[in-house]
């Protein structure tokens, strides 16, 4: 990777189930918005060489006033974004110079450096990697009367998270041919998969949460108080 590692960092979404009039990405956990404590973690890796914030196209001018303020605008540029995740994302992609990219969410501030760093090395050996943890409750599957229709096999089971590492170029063209045909995913790496490539799963962590609900904010909190304490 000559040209570096950049990162998209989407924080474009409303986050309804949050239950607050304020997006989720912009409420404060300690005195800070969520998306600032995200974007920390990775303008603190010397790999990072540009950083793309993603978010609506009304929230464009308060995001840059927070990135100036927590000293962060050397490193982060400041856009706007689609209408789903997915093309936020790719507004993103075309926005980088870089070889690799990192594709995270900005409601996830909980990944560490070290997961980052294990998530690019599992990459840069193969064509795509993702953090993600083992499931731990039984999974089932259920039709639209509400019926259980399979138990799964738990052990094969991953529940997926960010940031999901690619070479820029190959993830590029998967989100071009998935814009061409008009689909829709849930994740990058599903696009990624579409193409043929092979992606890797590199074990993260269970407090790499993404703060959706009320409940986890209470948790953010809890959790960084400790870390504070430690």
């Amino acid at each position: 990777m000559d040209k570096g590692w950049g990162v998209v960092i989407v924080a474009a979404g409303r986050g309804t189930r949050m239950g607050t009039t304020e997006s989720k990405q912009f409420l404060l956990l300690q005195d800070k918005p969520v998306f600032i404590h995200t974007l920390e973690v990775f303008a603190a890796l010397d790999e990072i060489r540009e950083i793309i914030l993603v978010t609506g196209a009304a929230d464009v001018e308060r995001c840059l006033k927070w990135v100036k303020e927590h000293q962060l605008d050397s490193r982060v540029r400041v856009i706007p974004g689609g209408k789903e995740r997915q093309h936020s994302v790719h507004e993103g992609l075309k926005a980088l110079g870089t070889d690799g990219v990192l594709v995270h969410d900005g409601v996830r501030p909980f990944v560490t450096r070290e997961q980052i760093r294990e998530c690019m090395a599992a990459s840069a050996s193969g064509e795509g990697a993702v953090l993600a943890v083992p499931v731990k409750d039984t999974i089932k599957q259920v039709n639209a009367e509400g019926m259980v229709t399979a138990t799964p096999d738990r052990s094969s089971l991953w529940s997926i998270q960010t940031p999901q590492a690619f070479r820029l170029s190959s993830l590029l063209e998967a989100y071009e041919s998935a814009e061409r045909d008009g689909f829709l995913g849930t994740d990058d790496a599903m696009l990624a998969e579409r193409q043929g490539m092979s992606v890797k799963v590199v074990k993260g962590s269970y407090t790499n949460i993404k703060l959706t609900t009320p409940e986890d904010l209470q948790y953010a909190a809890f959790w960084l108080e400790g870390v504070k304490k430690r």
